[in-house]
């Protein structure tokens, strides 16, 4: 019995390693990034970056399905992203588009400064127990891992369609200032596990799905492009949900549906009460039928 025990445990603390484990694997493929960056092997390079970000989901994702959320794999998760969705890629786009020109390495310097700065206060605002539950399904600024892959479009572009505008220091640059200033913005985005699909979706969803698959393994670089155009465009419509729920508090704890189905009806609503206010302007005395 007390064999069994001590087996028990064992496999216990085996489980509870698996997110670090995942987290260690993001951090060494951040890291090659900059290996296959130096050897001229851009797709290797945005490659690692691309791998890491999917790592990055999965290890926070198996440490809550497991119950396995510690304090250190906190802390490793938090210096894994530092190094690669911040020093990885700086030093990536410094390799590849920034080295032309002797301020270069202060513009990477300010990327990875900001990620940094980021993510001290993405970890502040986890500890902070006095946040409305509703702002737990918006992260604050452009998250790491997307960061990331948006400052390193220039370098996918490069890679896809060779030398062009796109890979002129004072482009790329202003581009890769761009994203350091989404991700120390306050500009609401939308997390993951805030995003619902209804069921009569689930097919499109599934087609979607498989298309994707298919662009990853032909057409890898395009796919990225497309990730981040859309990633970026999304922006605007996570700004004005998280101002509708901040206004309305006590609709979070509704279904996606019904929230978008109020959405819908808030905005008719102001246009039905503008028309009824002119019928009565007109039906005033003095007023013009």
């Amino acid at each position: 019995m007390i064999g069994k025990t001590a087996i028990g445990n064992g496999r216990r603390r085996t489980v509870l390693l698996l997110p670090s484990v995942v987290t260690i694997l993001a951090l060494c493929a951040g890291l090659s990034a900059v290996k296959f960056a130096l050897d001229n092997a851009l797709g290797g390079a945005l490659a690692m970056i691309g791998a890491a970000a999917v790592l990055d989901t999965l290890d926070g994702r198996l440490a809550r399905m497991l119950s396995a959320t510690t304090k250190i794999g906190a802390e490793l998760d938090s210096l894994s992203d530092a190094i690669s969705f911040g020093v990885a890629p700086a030093l990536v786009l410094y390799v590849t588009l920034l080295r032309q020109e002797s301020a270069g390495w202060i513009i990477a310097l300010i990327y990875a400064v900001s990620i940094v700065l980021r993510l001290a206060r993405f970890n502040t605002l986890m500890d902070d127990d006095t946040r409305p539950d509703w702002e737990r399904d918006y992260f604050v600024g452009v998250p790491a891992p997307a960061a990331a892959l948006i400052s390193l479009l220039p370098v996918a572009l490069h890679e896809q369609f060779g030398a062009g505008w796109w890979t002129n220091f004072p482009v790329s640059s202003a581009w890769t200032v761009f994203a350091a200033l989404l991700a120390v913005s306050t500009i609401p985005t939308l997390a993951m596990k805030s995003v619902s699909v209804a069921p009569q979706a689930a097919a499109l969803l599934l087609v979607l799905v498989a298309l994707g698959a298919a662009a990853l393994i032909t057409y890898p670089l395009i796919l990225l492009m497309v990730l981040v155009g859309l990633y970026i465009v999304h922006i605007p419509f996570a700004w004005r949900s998280q101002r509708w729920v901040a206004a309305r508090p006590e609709t979070w704890h509704h279904k996606p549906a019904e929230r978008r189905a109020q959405r819908r009806a808030s905005r008719r609503r102001p246009a039905v009460l503008d028309y009824s206010s002119a019928r009565l302007r007109l039906r005033r005395p003095g007023g013009r039928r």
